[in-house]
């Protein structure tokens, strides 16, 4: 029994740091003051540049942003996570992900620090994924679909999902300015609906204003918001604005006359406090737009846009995917698993994260599970222990590790300590 287990351990992969990606998008905060700056120059040992945006820290599989094995071969060569774990996913993975999704990790996890807005946004489920890239390689990279959740490292803020029936009605009166985009025509039909009209006949309105609005030309549009410009800052002084009118002339000067400017009426103004999360799901639309988050998602990277980007937009796809689902979305508070660990659950199998504040001198355990997991340490130092490294491993901020399914560890904090992990979702891994 006892030459049983060694030999198991010995066959077992061993936890391996990670060399990860940085994606260096316009929209990142830049220089020290980016979370992702700080992480990627601690992992990378580099220089941190204060003039450049650092947006994104990858921390996977995906192709446009690799992880690299710290550990080399006995050429002097580094292997990617994703061709090591490809050459035994069994082992790394463990059966179930490997049934399930194949020899490659099924989640992506990324950090990002956000300085101005990200797009008007959505992501396409698997049968759409397909179509376009298909027909679109170029923007569309993959086939997969993207379901992801933000978990705010800071106060985090974004615009995710449509506002109720009621709420529009008060937005077409209270900001003539769309009205005039859309026509009368249109808007009239908003305020002729009534939930009573049935949920088919709200999202076909629904998606008629906003299809209008964001199809309209170029012309209308800096005309619309030349007007709301000049009237808000006009009624300023008057009123104390709204928070969505401030945030509305905020992006005007991110986005000078973008369409995505007045989409913001449409949508949830979304603040999450430090722990706080929010999922998304396929087509539904969203934009972040400050702050420092933990972000996990399907390994994927499609991304369909219609505003507040310089990149390519795609007005028809995006209208034409969109749920038009109504109502602020679900804030997730996680679920303490001890003092120090807080589970958060998506409605996903691919993924879920674990948020552990530790205070100096404490250790707390993970278990094994029959998945995969990566490690990110955002904040501290501290070691941490498993069977198959004697006297533990130091670990600070910006490390990264990868650790196989069924591989059990603990973790002493030196400082306060702050880590997160990203693993597959315990509930798919636990059903039978």
């Amino acid at each position: 029994m006892e030459k049983s287990s060694m030999k198991q351990r010995q066959q077992r992969s061993t936890i391996q740091r990670l060399r990860c990606s940085v994606q260096n998008y316009d929209w990142g905060k830049k220089g020290p003051v980016s979370e992702v700056a700080k992480l990627y120059a601690s992992n990378s040992a580099s220089e941190i540049d204060p003039e450049k945006p650092y947006a994104e820290f990858w921390m996977g599989t995906h192709d446009s942003g690799p992880s690299f094995l710290i550990q080399q071969d006995l050429n002097g060569l580094s292997s990617s996570l994703k061709d090591w774990v490809s050459t035994k996913p069994n082992e790394v993975l463990g059966h179930k992900v490997v049934q399930k999704w194949g020899s490659d990790l099924p989640f992506l996890f990324k950090v990002l620090s956000m300085r101005k807005a990200l797009s008007i946004q959505a992501h396409p489920d698997k049968n759409l994924a397909k179509v376009l890239h298909k027909f679109m390689p170029s923007v569309y990279k993959d086939e997969n679909h993207k379901p992801e959740m933000a978990l705010a490292i800071t106060h985090f803020q974004a615009l995710c999902s449509f506002i109720t029936l009621e709420e529009l009605k008060g937005v077409l009166d209270n900001v003539p300015e769309i009205v005039q985009v859309v026509g009368s025509e249109v808007a009239n039909q908003v305020f002729g609906t009534t939930h009573e009209d049935g949920e088919d006949k709200v999202k076909s309105v629904l998606r008629l204003i906003f299809t209008q609005l964001m199809s309209a030309s170029k012309d209308l549009v800096t005309t619309a918001i030349t007007k709301l410009k000049n009237r808000l800052h006009m009624e300023n002084q008057m009123r104390q604005l709204t928070e969505k009118e401030q945030l509305v002339l905020e992006l005007d000067r991110q986005y000078p006359d973008d369409v995505g400017v007045i989409s913001a009426f449409f949508l949830n103004y979304v603040k999450l406090n430090p722990g706080e999360a929010l999922y998304l799901g396929a087509n539904e639309p969203h934009a972040y737009i400050f702050g420092d988050c933990i972000e996990c998602m399907a390994t994927s990277d499609n991304v369909v846009r219609a505003g507040l980007t310089p990149k390519y937009l795609d007005v028809k796809t995006l209208c034409s995917m969109l749920t038009y689902k109504q109502g602020v979305p679900k804030i997730l508070q996680g679920v303490a698993l001890n003092p120090y660990v807080t589970r958060y659950l998506p409605p996903f199998d691919e993924f879920e994260v674990d948020r552990c504040h530790l205070p100096r001198g404490e250790s707390v355990e993970f278990p094994a599970v029959p998945g995969p997991s990566i490690f990110v340490v955002t904040f501290g130092e501290g070691i941490i222990y498993t069977s198959d490294f004697t006297g533990g491993i130091n670990i600070t901020q910006g490390e990264v590790l990868f650790v196989p399914a069924g591989t059990e560890i603990s973790i002493t904090s030196a400082s306060e300590l702050h880590i997160y992990r990203a693993g597959v979702n315990s509930k798919f891994l636990q059903a039978s």
